[in-house]
C-alpha cells in the first residue's frame, strides 16, 4: 500500500512538472529577422515582435511592403 502511493505521488508529481512546462514548447517554428513566421496550418504570415507585431499577412512579400512603407513614413519625420 505505501509502495503504491508513492507511485501514485510520483506519477501525479510528473504530470505537474510535464503540463508545467509545455508551454515553452507549444511552437516549433523559429523567427525570421523580422520576428514573423509563416503559419502553416492555415497559410499566411504573421509577426510576433518587432514593428509590425500582432498583423497578419498573406505571405511574407506583403509584410515586407509594409515594413518598407512604415520605414519610410518613419524616416519622413
Amino acid at each position: 500500500m505505501k509502495y503504491a502511493l508513492a507511485i501514485g505521488q510520483l506519477v501525479f508529481g510528473l504530470g505537474l512538472f510535464l503540463c508545467a512546462i509545455s508551454p515553452a514548447y507549444s511552437r516549433g517554428g523559429g523567427l525570421d529577422a523580422h520576428g514573423c513566421n509563416n503559419n502553416r496550418k492555415t497559410g499566411g504570415y504573421h509577426c510576433h515582435s518587432g514593428p509590425l507585431a500582432g498583423q497578419f499577412f498573406a505571405s511574407q512579400e506583403e509584410m515586407l511592403r509594409k515594413l518598407s512603407l512604415e520605414k519610410v513614413e518613419t524616416d519622413k519625420n
